[in-house]
């Protein structure tokens, strides 16, 4: 995906974005009319010839477009930039998108990508990205959608992007698949759109998927949010979105939080639904399901699933479930529920926006919790979504909280690492899926590092292994970042990631309180990094400030007590 250069035309006093273009070519443009009355308009042409032409009245927020070109060659398009804004441009062939993905010939620079050298995290092409959705295996492919805005690097009415991947890795970016209704498209003012969902495999006799999503639009009477699903037969195309869930459950004192539809197949072979909520005591995960085979229509509700009020949450978000140990419809196999607990803060560390993982024994009807675990101690793998695939679960988290959400700094999006989930020694797991070693790419010296001296990290997307001469062996590794204190720690207390930046009141402790593991394994790449001891048995995620990767490293250690240490570089 490489965007284009746009030339001006003295002559006309025109924009123009030129690119060799194939005949059949699907053009998606996102044009907006300036405040001067004028409508905005957006024109074609192939080796010359007219190609065709979009218009658009709205001076409020850019509306799609669509474009085929009947015949293929050297395509401009133009536009006046006195009464035209164009803020994505891209192409492509539909009988070969699944393989070749889109073809970027534009964005503006309010929604361009920070440029990231070496990155092997998922971003989105262009715009703001949080919230995974609808991941899954489709049609043979992994499937990504994800909460987005394409027009800026800033949270506003929600879309869903879309991407497909062979090995978790290396995606292709897609069309935007589920743009906010049209009511809600027609102003770029946050007051809703497409929010998160799932997505689930079309019956057997069936090609395509059927996604379930939240439409959310603030201040609408009775609900602000309600619950919409629809189909797409090609798994690019959707058709046009129906209703599901019209209101909240009646009688239970809930607020108007009603969003985040997960659907899986629960032990009696019905689809269930998981919605997270709220009522005044805290956080509710609410029970839905229906006998429909295309789980179309027919949704019930039947009760509060789980609730939790701890840490000062309120919403319970983006529920999911999976099993771990065993087919759905053994009675034995144990489920992990996993959610995030909006707004929450631990008192004994101050980390916010933390995410619950609990462990037990699900009927389709009610769920028996045997354990409960924190899903990550660095907080920032938020909005986990997790399906299970041909090995089992897997999942997928935002790589960001809230908290660190402002007006004046832009996020370097991106998601986690896929991670595996599973039990292990009466824990759940969550190890990075086994595909991120076709990321090394070439071993770096690390003997400095067992000598304590510091070791150059080259870009800094690297791989990092340390093993311990035994479980809860201390150490330090200290890394240089240019705009943040970042370590990984091992002390008596547990294991953490010391990390601060400079003129902040304060920093939350970023701790696995009482961890004492033996292996460590640390993903590092611009803007993160990621921690798995003992095989993600603790497992900890921190977004790091800026679109620059750590410089170097050293370990502090006392004499033997880090056996072994590889460093690995990595790239896609």
């Amino acid at each position: 995906m490489t965007s284009q250069t746009i030339s001006r035309s003295d002559e006309v006093g025109l924009e123009t974005i030129s690119a060799v273009l194939a005949a059949g070519s699907t053009i998606h443009a996102w044009i907006k009319a300036l405040h001067n009355g004028a409508p905005g308009r957006l024109t074609a042409h192939v080796d010359g010839d007219p190609a065709g032409a979009v218009e658009t009245s709205n001076p409020h927020e850019f509306e799609f477009r669509l474009l085929t070109l009947q015949s293929g060659g050297e395509t401009a398009f133009s536009y006046d930039p006195a009464t035209t804004e164009v803020s994505v441009l891209y192409a492509f062939l539909p009988p070969r998108v699944l393989e070749e993905g889109v073809r970027l010939l534009h964005v503006s620079p309010a929604n361009a990508a920070p440029e990231v050298s070496g990155g092997y995290h998922f971003r989105p092409p262009f715009g703001w990205m949080n919230d995974p959705n609808g991941f899954g295996r489709f049609g043979g492919k992994l499937h990504l959608f994800y909460q987005h805005y394409p027009h800026s690097l800033r949270w506003n009415n929600m879309h869903w992007g879309h991407a497909v991947s062979k090995d978790y890795l290396r995606w292709t970016h897609l069309p935007i698949f589920l743009p906010p209704s049209d009511q809600l498209a027609a102003r770029a003012d946050g007051r809703g759109g497409a929010f998160s969902g799932s997505a689930i495999a079309l019956p057997c006799d069936e090609t395509g998927l059927r996604i379930f999503f939240t439409e959310h639009m603030k201040d609408r009477e009775p609900e602000e949010q309600v619950q919409f699903t629809a189909i797409s037969r090609d798994l690019v195309n959707i058709e046009p979105a129906s209703l599901i869930l019209p209101a909240r459950p009646a009688g239970l004192g809930l607020t108007t939080d009603f969003r985040d539809p997960y659907v899986f197949s629960g032990p009696d072979g019905n689809w269930k639904m998981l919605l997270g909520t709220r009522d005044r005591e805290g956080g509710v995960i609410l029970l839905y399901q229906t006998d429909d085979p295309a789980a179309a229509a027919g949704w019930t509700f039947l009760g509060t699933l789980h609730r939790e009020n701890r840490f000062g949450m309120t919403a319970a978000e983006c529920p999911c479930m999976v099993p771990l140990d065993g087919p759905a419809n053994d009675p034995s196999t144990r489920w992990a529920l996993i959610f995030g607990l909006l707004t929450s803060r631990d008192p004994a560390t101050g980390r916010r926006n933390m995410t619950l993982a609990t462990v037990g024994r699900f009927d389709g009807r009610s769920f028996s919790v045997e354990f409960e675990q924190e899903l990550d101690f660095g907080t920032d793998a938020y909005a986990f979504q997790a399906f299970v695939d041909n090995a089992g679960p897997v999942g997928i988290a935002w790589l960001a909280n809230w908290t660190d959400i402002s007006r004046e700094i832009d996020m370097p999006t991106a998601m986690t690492l896929p991670r595996r989930l599973a039990l292990q020694g009466g824990a759940l797991i969550t190890p990075p899926v086994s595909s991120v070693e076709s990321l090394r790419q070439r071993q770096l010296d690390a003997a400095g590092l067992l000598d304590g001296r510091t070791v150059d990290l080259a870009n800094g997307s690297v791989e990092i292994l340390l093993t311990l001469r035994q479980a809860g062996s201390t150490f330090r590794l200290d890394l240089e970042h240019p705009e943040a204190t970042v370590a990984v720690q091992l002390s008596d207390e547990g294991l953490s990631i010391p990390f601060s930046v400079a003129n902040a009141k304060a920093s939350p402790r970023y701790i696995a309180a009482g961890a004492r593991p033996s292996a460590i394994r640390i993903f590092l790449d611009a803007g993160s990094i990621e921690v798995f001891a003992d095989d993600g048995r603790w497992t900890g995620t921190k977004r790091l400030p800026g679109f620059k990767g750590v410089s170097a490293a050293r370990i502090i250690a006392a004499e033997g007590n880090v056996l072994a240490a590889e460093i690995w570089q990595l790239g896609l």
